[in-house]
């Protein structure tokens, strides 16, 4: 009877959506790009199986190696995942990883099949501390570099002992982490130099006491390793500062020499933006001040900040004369246009700009600012227009009409840059005389307004955070905007004692 018994409609229901459920899940794992995933992980092990098999190995000795680099990949597969997930779905950053993995273990393993010694295994992790350092970050660099030095350990297995090889990780593991810890951003070309030559006596340092715990007392020996230790330390830092340019191209990176090249006003679309559209240039220094003051407050980068404000409107080239900052007497050339066809005008900067930026070759990491210093955000002015010019016959205008395509903002800097961009326009359009905390109301209403528009749902913007920014912006602002002293006007134009007073009483 229980066979039979009827199931509760609802509990059926219930049963329905957990089928689903899992059935989306797994259709969500057998999509394409975690198919191409898992096959750009198939290669690495397999390359790197071949590459630690060498010169001759038979199954024996392939399969446990094989064993180990799965293992090991697999850590790394996770520790990705966790930290920078956008590995897993940008493909071609994956494979620049796995290239750029296999290389260093070639290098490695054909310097040690050919000159017997280990000190490529150390240039080698240090490359790869400084490269993960510039692409991504100090915490996720640790990370790979470690899981490096366990592969390049298994490529000096066939030569070295195990304590031997033990010491070995440690060396490499130093002097990847010193570069690691010591390279959070490059800002002048003697960086890399000064890094790698710290490095270099670190590891220096460490590779002699190693020697001298092995039992190893002949002074000659431990100068000679060590030398050779910390010598392709040095030069990994001088080649690096050569590659460096390469390295961008091939992460799509942009480091903060190359942004501080980008902020040089003789770059081409900055002194086309000086020349052609003036008010627009004035404008994006003044964001770019106040988004750099703002980045710091939080921890951001604050010249990337800065450097992508300075781009942010460069669209406005092509139609100066349409956008107020550039207007030219009393006269606006909307009057004569449509609340609509003036919104098209408005909106398609953005558009204008990134096709610029692709024209001058300007880097990805600045693009983003471009994109989305808008948002998707109501151009208000023009739909009010619309609204009040709208008649019997027609139906009223749809916001969705009169919004920026976006997308929003998926950066903190991009986010701050949005924020700052339209604080500046707002403390700028407010009649009287601005005081600290008119404008300090006026930056607040700003960013709630664009908090519950869902301008920030992209990025991992904290409203602890927010409200750093808005102290920061207000400051920045109200120092800009400060008040200033009339000067005394002299006898002969028109001055008499009254007035004179009154302006060293105000000068009191």
């Amino acid at each position: 009877m229980g066979f039979w018994k009827k199931i509760n409609p609802r509990r059926s229901q219930v049963r329905k959506n957990i089928s689903a459920e899992r059935f989306s899940r797994i259709s969500r794992l057998a999509n394409t790009d975690f198919l191409i995933s898992v096959l750009i992980w198939l290669l690495f092990v397999i390359l790197c199986t071949l590459i630690l098999s060498l010169p001759q190995a038979s199954y024996h000795e392939v399969i446990p190696i094989a064993v180990i680099v799965i293992l090991i990949s697999l850590a790394g597969v996770l520790y990705i995942q966790h930290f920078q997930k956008r590995i897993i779905t940008n493909h071609t950053r994956g494979l620049v990883l796995v290239g750029l993995f296999i290389l260093l273990l070639v290098t490695t393993k054909l310097g040690i099949l050919s000159t017997k010694e280990t000190f490529w295994a150390t240039g080698t992790a240090v490359t790869t501390g400084i490269i993960m350092t510039i692409a991504y970050d100090q915490r996720f660099a640790i990370g790979m570099s470690i899981f490096y030095c366990l592969f390049a350990c298994l490529a000096v297995v066939p030569i070295e002992s195990q304590l031997t090889n033990f010491y070995l990780f440690l060396i490499m593991n130093t002097g990847a982490i010193t570069c690691c810890f010591c390279l959070k951003e490059i800002r002048t070309r003697i960086k890399l130099l000064q890094v790698s030559t710290l490095a270099a006596v670190i590891v220096f340092i460490t590779a002699a006491a190693l020697n001298i715990l092995s039992q190893n007392f002949n002074s000659t020996k431990i100068i000679r390793d060590s030398a050779l230790h910390a010598g392709i330390t040095l030069v990994v830092g001088v080649l690096i500062q050569g590659l460096l340019p390469l390295i961008e191209k091939s992460f799509r990176i942009a480091t903060s020499m190359t942004l501080l090249d980008y902020s040089d006003a003789n770059q081409p679309l900055l002194k086309r933006l000086a020349m052609e559209a003036p008010g627009t240039f004035s404008h994006s220094l003044l964001v770019g001040s106040i988004s750099e003051a703002a980045a710091e407050s939080i921890g951001c980068n604050g010249l990337l900040c800065r450097v992508g404000a300075y781009y942010h409107d460069i669209g406005k080239i092509n139609k100066p004369g349409y956008f107020v900052e550039n207007e030219i007497g009393s006269v606006s050339r909307h009057g004569e246009l449509s609340p609509a066809m003036s919104q098209l005008i408005i909106v398609g900067h953005v558009k204008d700009g990134i096709e610029m930026a692709k024209e001058y070759s300007l880097p990805a990491v600045l693009r983003q600012f471009i994109e989305t210093h808008h948002g998707t955000t109501l151009v208000e002015y023009f739909f009010s227009e619309a609204k009040k010019k709208k008649d019997g016959k027609h139906s009223p205008p749809s916001e969705s009409e009169f919004r920026y395509v976006g997308p929003k903002p998926r950066t903190k800097e991009a986010a701050i840059v949005m924020l700052a961009d339209t604080a500046e326009g707002t403390v700028r359009s407010m009649p009287g005389e601005l005081t600290p905390t008119k404008i300090e109301t006026a930056v607040h209403n700003v960013a709630m307004k664009r908090l519950q528009d869902g301008q920030f749902d992209e990025c991992e913007l904290s409203l602890r955070e927010l409200s750093q920014i808005e102290a920061s912006i207000s400051k920045t602002l109200a120092a800009h905007h400060h008040g200033r002293i009339a000067y005394p006007k002299a006898a002969d134009e028109g001055g008499d004692e009254q007035s004179q007073s009154e302006q060293n009483g105000r000068i009191k």
